[in-house]
């Protein structure tokens, strides 16, 4: 079962389509990094006045290294912006920036999904890096609670990730609003934000997918050790 594990074959689908997502986000990133934005902001810039428009004042906005390394963290209140994006006034590095100004105004709204998923983020990122570890030892000394515990805490990973889909759609949503209703981007330039963060919001699409199916990879794991027992 170690060495030749059919089960990962269910994996395949997953694995393509996240290969063919960071194929679209690099292709539309590369693209519209090249289209000056008219607004002519740059991304903090345009990130401090959209948190201004929105009325909120306890959200700091950082440079941090990187490429795309951009995040809002609602446990600190503060937009992280990446060497990408923080300086520069392109269609594809706005729409990112306002894509996280997106998640601070859930935040400052206390969007019930956006507080879950902060909630859950400590659990779920301790299940995904040991509930395999923990599986794993339970099969192989035959420990039942101990692979059924890895079990739980992936099933938390993957709550996660579920919770994370709409949460991520809603922030693009409000992004496009933003740009579209209080900064008048050109149509054009919106359309170019929007393939870019549609074409991010594919990689979670795919993280989702993977992590659904590696549950799966799991339990059917368990079930044929449970019959072999």
């Amino acid at each position: 079962m170690f060495f030749y594990d059919p089960t990962f074959l269910l994996l395949i689908p997953a694995l393509i389509l996240a290969f063919w997502a960071q194929i679209k986000v690099s292709s539309a990133f590369s693209q519209y990094s090249r289209v000056r934005a008219s607004v002519g902001l740059t991304g903090s810039q345009l990130a401090m006045r959209l948190l201004e428009i929105a009325g909120i004042y306890n959200v700091r906005v950082e440079a941090m290294p990187g490429h795309l390394t951009d995040h809002y963290d609602p446990r600190s209140k503060v937009v992280r912006l990446s060497s990408s994006t923080y300086a520069s006034q392109s269609v594809a590095a706005l729409g990112v920036v306002a894509h996280e100004i997106g998640h601070a105004i859930q935040d400052a709204q206390r969007h019930p999904l956006l507080v879950f998923r902060t909630i859950l983020a400590p659990v779920a990122s301790l299940g995904s890096s040991l509930a395999w570890i923990l599986f794993i030892m339970g099969i192989i000394f035959a420990l039942p609670g101990l692979w059924q515990f890895g079990i739980v805490l992936f099933s938390l990973a993957v709550l996660f990730s579920l919770v994370t889909l709409p949460v991520e759609y809603d922030a693009s949503r409000k992004a496009l609003k933003l740009l579209r209703e209080n900064l008048l981007m050109d149509e054009e330039e919106l359309k170019g934000a929007k393939k870019v963060l549609s074409a991010a919001a594919l990689t979670y699409v795919a993280a989702t997918a993977t992590a659904v199916l590696q549950l799966l990879r799991m339990l059917l794991i368990a079930g044929a050790f449970g019959r072999r027992d």
